[in-house]
């Protein structure tokens, strides 16, 4: 049993795990086992219920299997960590145990205080037993921010960065195109099974579903250990170097880059064809590139491109193109017909409770999706969102 006089000096001598005396909680605890006092004990609770609502051995357990540590980053690169390192693991999570166990009792016994101080909640659990089964499964849960977030983006630094409200989109929200989404799907997963898998170029008219349908895989399979990353097309030539970063990551992960277009001579375009092509390190196993386009190309083509300013015109077409073919699969989301719209109408329909006879519903969906030039997913989507305010 570790005496709180005890505790204090082991939180201030933890190695592996010494990120953690920057969380707000284990802060304020090791304050309050310096010089306790009530108005020390309330700052604690405090920082305790802003974290998690008031449970310490939750709060414990979460910061430990986020920790982005030596030992699992080592455990992460397929490496054996020396004995030193795992003695001092060990040490340091019969530290974390014994804060796991604290009550409000044990913490209050040093005051002399007959005032109302706050509870905090108390659970059993065996920190050492979690962490190392998690570490022992790192493939699928990682570690770091990728521990709790499934998406994330590159900001305007560089550094990459979860999303705080992803897109919730599941597979189960899709209608129809189930050949293309299939063939993404596979493709994932033996990227998750460490099977060769290739980049996919999804390309069709806006709205068909090619973004939704990326997004909608991340979702289905985050808990195999896959993560996807939103790149911007003004960002391609960081994509080496989020590569080099992520190269020692126990996860999966897909660089989704949306809507992707250039110009003949953009700078982007040479960048993103020198990671397809490999030419700088080798193809990273543990990456795929998944991008969306509504041009079949890639390049905005000029009419002079096709008749005559160029002696060598052919090869420049075939530059022009040279970028989708570097992707391994070339996935075509075709424009809705009729049928296949009014489908995706009905399903919506019936998943969000609209009580509507079909003639009735399928005429108010093609007047929609006519005054607004054509039928798509999206559009389908917009409809039904429309009955829905309209019904609220």
């Amino acid at each position: 049993m570790i005496s709180s006089f005890e505790l204090k000096d082991r939180l201030l001598t933890l190695t592996v795990f010494r990120a953690l005396l920057n969380d707000p909680v284990i802060a304020s605890l090791c304050s309050y086992l310096e010089a306790p006092s009530p108005g020390g004990y309330a700052a604690f609770v405090s920082a305790l219920y802003y974290a998690n609502g008031g449970d310490i051995s939750e709060h414990i357990r979460q910061i430990c299997e986020d920790s982005e540590n030596v030992y699992v980053k080592t455990i992460g690169r397929g490496q054996t960590p020396p004995p030193h390192l795992c003695e001092a693991l060990s040490e340091e999570l019969k530290t974390m145990q014994a804060i796991c166990d604290l009550t409000m009792d044990t913490l209050r016994e040093p005051l002399s205080y007959d005032g109302f101080l706050p509870s905090f909640a108390h659970t059993e659990m065996d920190i050492e037993e979690r962490y190392l089964y998690r570490v022992s499964h790192i493939g699928k849960y990682g570690y770091g921010i990728y521990a709790k977030n499934k998406m994330f983006y590159v900001d305007e630094q560089g550094s990459i960065v979860p999303v705080n409200n992803p897109d919730r989109t599941e597979l189960s929200d899709l209608v129809d195109y189930e050949r293309e989404r299939q063939i993404i799907i596979d493709n994932t997963k033996a990227l998750l099974e460490g099977k060769p898998a290739a980049n996919i170029l999804l390309t069709g008219d806006a709205g068909s579903g090619k973004s939704s349908t990326v997004k909608a895989v991340a979702n289905a399979l985050w808990s195999e250990g896959l993560r996807i990353i939103e790149v911007r097309k003004d960002q391609l030539r960081s994509i080496q170097r989020i590569l080099d970063e992520l190269s020692d990551n126990p996860l999966k992960f897909i660089l989704f880059i949306d809507d992707l277009s250039f110009l003949k001579d953009d700078d982007n375009f040479n960048a993103l064809k020198a990671v397809l092509e490999g030419s700088v390190t080798a193809k990273s196993k543990n990456v795929v590139i998944y991008a969306t386009s509504n041009r079949h190309h890639i390049i905005k083509e000029k009419f002079s491109d096709r008749e005559g300013d160029d002696i060598h015109r052919n090869d420049t077409i075939q530059e022009l193109i040279s970028l989708s073919e570097r992707f391994g699969i070339h996935i075509t989301f075709s424009k809705p017909n009729k049928d296949t719209f009014l489908h995706i109408v009905t399903h919506l329909a019936q998943e969000n409770g609209i009580d509507m006879p079909t003639e009735e519903l399928h005429a108010l969906a093609e007047k929609f999706a006519l005054a607004r030039g054509g039928r798509s997913a999206r559009l389908a989507r917009q409809f039904i969102d429309g009955l829905l305010s309209r019904s609220e």
